[in-house]
């Protein structure tokens, strides 16, 4: 910013023609792009309801055998929410688009935060590929039951890569109206569902029955919330688009709790609803029998097979949806680290058209077509493999971030004398941070369970591995930055402010 005294970029042009091309001026996302409205279906977009309601739901109630899955989603929001509480307070201190890593360098150090870079950049990266497995098995479906022809899933999947890749190097606004479509019409025609199960209830009639604690019982209730924290991912992502809101100290707290109590109270209710179709003593083994299929039979019984037919168009542009939605969070985080020097400096630069991240966005692209190719070349199944893996790598990821970031808030506002009035925001933190990694402890324990494999296969320690190596190698590239680029070190979590700063140093060095 000028002061005064400053000369006018405009006076100084023709004494320096450079000035044009500072290296600042590329490192900042356009700011004002995305307002609550907008920014609120990014975030609920990313928790894809239609597959949630469709594929999560049914699975946990066939491998957790728990009647009161109701329950868990109010649980879980009442976690989050907590977690939320000092996570949002931390929102109004840094503002930058690698949220999860830049306040656990805030509070715990940039050593902690490279380590915390490369796991967010690995997970969300996971989450997004792993989607496209989804996308194309459904897309297949689609085909076969509307035009009877037989398109293997990897097709979709890479038209969709693509198509991903334009929306995701074009400005933020133009994404989110995109977004709030397809989330509009995913909601309402679950919402439809829910109104047709409750209309005609199976024969156990309309039953509060799994709104009881007593029913909360089954394989085990940590591991029931590592499945259910599936349908809140995406809340988090909030902060990272901080920078491209007009008031992000406003805009970014009022939409990460928005978005925890629409998403608590929509599946809560989805999911008894679902009970009281089949009847609460029938729902675990209709699950089991139908798996993905059972709303879908459901809904037909009720609404006919055509509007069953529909709600699988709107599954699959649900899954689109969240697709994009994550896309957008990855090339958010790179573009983040390229900026700070954790990442090459290219990755680090803005769109000077659309002022998105747009060699972030290259970059999750070329992930996602390596990644979908493998898993084709290899002949991988869409579903069990690709979709299956990648998410739970990524839900790992995205726990382990925010354990971490609970105590690096405690850590980041005990370090700043501020105890005393923030004192329970801290304590909220504490109490979510300890139940965070309870859970995160169950998903690793449990890890075969969440991918339906054996006992004994080695994936069960072989995927939490890459979050591991993540988080290690971040750690150790993080202490190397330390001793040899201490400059850079410096930096990490600083985000635009720091390139504020270089920015106005080149300006006077010029002048």
């Amino acid at each position: 910013m000028l002061t005064g005294s400053e000369p006018s970029p405009r006076t100084t042009a023709s004494k320096a023609p450079a000035i044009k091309t500072y290296r600042g001026e590329e490192q900042a996302l356009r700011a004002g792009r995305i307002g609550t409205p907008g920014l609120l279906l990014s975030v609920l977009a990313a928790s894809a309801p239609m597959m949630v309601v469709a594929g999560v739901m049914p699975t946990t109630y066939a491998v957790m055998g728990i009647v009161a899955q109701p329950l868990l989603y109010v649980i879980l929001g009442v976690v989050l929410a907590l977690f939320s509480v000092g996570y949002a307070e931390m929102s109004r201190h840094v503002h930058n688009a690698g949220a999860f890593y830049a306040y656990i360098s805030r509070g715990l150090g940039g050593t902690a935060g490279t380590g915390a870079a490369f796991v967010a950049l690995i997970a969300y990266a996971a989450l997004q590929v792993g989607i496209y497995g989804i996308f194309g098995f459904q897309v297949s479906s689609l085909f076969e039951t509307f035009f009877h022809t037989d398109v293997v899933w990897w097709v979709p999947s890479l038209a969709a890569v693509a198509l991903v890749a334009v929306l995701g190097a074009l400005k933020i606004d133009l994404n989110a109206r995109v977004l709030g479509v397809l989330l509009m019409l995913e909601c309402l025609s679950v919402f439809v569902v829910d109104i047709a199960f409750v209309s005609d209830p199976g024969p156990e009639g309309v039953t509060f029955h799994a709104l009881n604690p007593s029913t909360l019982t089954g394989a085990g209730l940590g591991t029931a919330l590592c499945f259910v924290i599936a349908g809140f991912t995406g809340f988090e992502q909030a902060p990272v688009y901080a920078e491209e809101t007009s008031r992000p100290h406003v805009v970014v707290s009022r939409v990460m709790f928005s978005a925890i109590g629409f998403t608590a109270v929509f599946f809560a209710l989805s999911s008894w609803a679902m009970g009281v179709a089949t009847g609460p003593s029938k729902i675990v083994g209709a699950s089991q029998e139908a798996s993905a299929g059972l709303i879908f039979g459901l809904s037909a019984d009720r609404l006919g097979s055509s509007f069953s037919d529909v709600l699988g168009v709107f599954f699959a542009t649900g899954i689109f949806a969240s697709m994009l939605s994550f896309h957008n969070v990855v090339a958010r985080y790179a573009f983040a680290m390229g900026r700070e020097g954790l990442l090459p400096s290219a990755v680090g630069r803005a769109s000077r058209t659309s002022g998105a991240p747009a060699f972030g966005s290259l970059l999750q692209t070329v992930i996602a077509l390596c990644v979908v190719s493998a898993f084709a070349l290899t002949g991988k199944d869409p579903v069990d493999d690709l979709f299956i893996w990648m998410g739970n790598v990524g839900a790992l990821g995205v726990l382990l971030l925010m354990a971490t970031s609970s105590l690096a808030v405690v850590v980041f506002f005990v370090r700043r004398g501020a105890v005393a009035a923030q004192g329970w925001r801290l304590a909220a933190a504490t109490v979510a941070g300890i139940a965070l990694t309870v859970i995160m402890v169950y998903a690793v324990v449990d890890f075969d369970m969440l991918l339906g494999s054996d006992p004994d296969s080695a994936l069960r320690w072989v995927l939490p591995g890459v979050i591991a190596i993540a988080a290690v190698g971040g750690l150790v590239y993080g202490l190397l930055l330390r001793f040899r680029r201490p400059a850079v070190h410096a930096r990490i979590g600083l985000g635009h402010e720091a390139y504020q700063l270089e920015l106005a140093a080149q300006r006077q060095t010029t002048d």
